[in-house]
């Protein structure tokens, strides 16, 4: 680990001397990539030097007790010393979880598709609370949404909606919201009062570049057709909607938010990629034989996530346990607690799984 350690230390004064140089300076494109590896390193050089600083006050201390002190300032001393062994504890693992390998999707935009599942009208309605969600949570980190397509129902629901969220580190914070969202609450079509429980299923999927996807355009079938909904004499007049068929996988796309046909097709293309990048994920880490099944979830559609329950008020997720009563937060887009949670409870897992070697 400290060999790690030192040599990212290095690297960073290496590049605080860089980042001074007017040649660099003159490189916007040379700067802009030296900025980047700083501010990814930043953090970890800090907290390595703090790391130093407690180490060498707790070796200062520990001399300090082997000699001859009086009684009060013995305590001081002592109560110094367990203070930063404590302190070097908590920085030993914050060190190795800024050690760990990270994601290389953890910054990149994000594709989010959401489908009514069991319940009919009832999941639908479920899935456009969900969408406001999301967006709501866009909205308050500054990111910015796009509607790629939907399919909406008559009463103000979504059978599937389909949008991309555009914002640095989107992608690892939405992660572990993919799986089957519960609904639990009286439907208004519900004379009798009874609690119905619906389901739908949310997938987010890492938005790719065209670098690393390739799609063999002899593979894909292009279908043009007249978009429906909303929109007047226009929507029935142009075949804007566009209808992208992967053959070899048999994947379908479809896209008819914007009246132009090129930027539909843009659209349903960025679609694509992410779909076919899972896939190849998913065939990669099926042959990595992995030695543990997370607690947070593999990201596996079919696994039942969370609960929101509304006559209770509250929002429960199943895989680790956490119940919050403040449904109407939540919903609103305040979803920052259970994110984080399930980020810790991840690494926390690895930490422990052996996904990081004491003697690296």
């Amino acid at each position: 680990m400290f060999d790690k350690l030192e040599i990212a230390k290095n690297r960073y004064e290496e590049i605080n001397l860089k980042l001074s140089d007017p040649d660099v300076i003159s490189n916007q494109d040379e700067y802009r990539k030296l900025m980047k590896e700083h501010s990814e390193l930043e953090e970890l050089v800090l907290k390595y030097n703090e790391y130093k600083t407690v180490e060498k006050n707790i070796k200062e201390a520990k001399e300090l007790l082997n000699e001859k002190l009086d009684k009060d300032f013995q305590e001081m001393v002592q109560a110094e010393l367990e203070e930063s062994e404590q302190r070097l504890e908590v920085l030993t693992k914050e060190l190795k979880l800024l050690l760990m390998p990270k994601d290389p999707n953890d910054d990149k935009n994000v594709i989010v598709e959401i489908r009514g599942g069991a319940g009919g009208e009832e999941a639908a309605l479920f899935a456009g609370v969900l969408y406001r969600m999301y967006t709501r949570y866009a909205e308050r980190k500054g990111w910015r949404t796009e509607m790629v397509d939907s399919n909406p129902t008559e009463i103000g629901g979504f059978k599937e909606v389909v949008f991309s969220i555009d914002g640095k580190g989107a992608y690892s914070r939405l992660k572990f919201e993919s799986g089957v969202h519960r609904v639990q609450r009286v439907p208004t079509t519900e004379a009798n009062g009874r609690i119905h429980t619906s389901t739908v299923t949310v997938a987010v999927l890492p938005e790719v570049d065209e670098v690393d996807v390739y799609i063999n355009p002899a593979d894909l079938q292009i279908d043009t057709y007249r978009a429906g909904g909303a929109g007047g004499q226009h929507v029935n007049k142009t075949e804007s909607a566009i209808r992208i068929t992967h053959i070899p996988t048999g994947i379908v796309v479809t896209c008819q938010d914007e009246r132009s046909q090129h930027k539909n097709k843009e659209k349903a293309m960025k679609v694509l990629r992410s779909k076919l990048y899972e896939i190849a994920l998913e065939k990669q880490n099926t042959e990595v034989a992995q030695t543990r099944k997370s607690q947070v979830g593999t990201g596996d559609r079919s696994e039942r996530i969370r609960t929101y329950n509304y006559p209770q008020g509250r929002v429960t997720d199943h895989r680790i346990g956490l119940t919050l009563y403040r449904l109407d937060d939540i919903l609103d887009g305040d979803i920052d607690e259970i994110i984080d949670a399930l980020i810790t409870a991840d690494q926390t897992e690895k930490l422990s799984s052996g996904a990081f070697d004491d003697n690296d």
